[in-house]
């Protein structure tokens, strides 16, 4: 498969973005605000949603990043440990003074990063490199976790 590259510009495309990064796996360290360059970058190891279901399942290397940045904020999240591996579930924007807002970054155990931003310029980009998941994942049917 090629490689994915996608561009959020409204709270739509962004729900787009979330999906193929449901999943994917963050080390801490990998993980970067830039408040000079107003720029909050990840690197992650997203499960591949698009592969076939009939072949083995695959993460791929994919980078991440918000533009217009104003501050970014934490939640259940050690950032001390640059080592602790976060599992991204889901990515939502909540509007707050058309167009700015904010952005929430969902994880597993209760962690989350919210991005406040004049205005939604995200983009998603797979890196190349592409190896075996161990597994696919699964859900449990719990209500999602509330605001931060």
């Amino acid at each position: 498969m090629d490689l994915l590259k996608l561009v959020a510009l409204d709270p739509e495309d962004l729900t787009v973005i979330s999906m193929h990064l449901q999943d994917a796996v963050v080390r801490v360290g990998d993980i970067a605000y830039l408040p000079k360059e107003r720029c909050f970058a990840i690197v992650a190891r997203r499960f591949d949603w698009e592969s076939r279901s009939d072949t083995p399942p695959q993460r791929r290397l994919t980078g991440m990043h918000f533009q217009q940045v104003k501050g970014v904020r934490v939640r259940g999240i050690d950032q001390t440990n640059k080592d602790a591996v976060l599992n991204l579930l889901a990515i939502s924007f909540e509007e707050t003074n058309a167009p700015s807002g904010t952005a929430t970054l969902i994880f597993a155990e209760g962690g989350a990063i919210q991005v406040d931003v004049d205005c939604i310029e995200m983009q998603m980009k797979d890196l190349g490199p592409v190896w075996a998941a161990e597994n696919r994942p699964t859900h449990d049917e719990t209500p999602a976790a509330g605001p931060v």
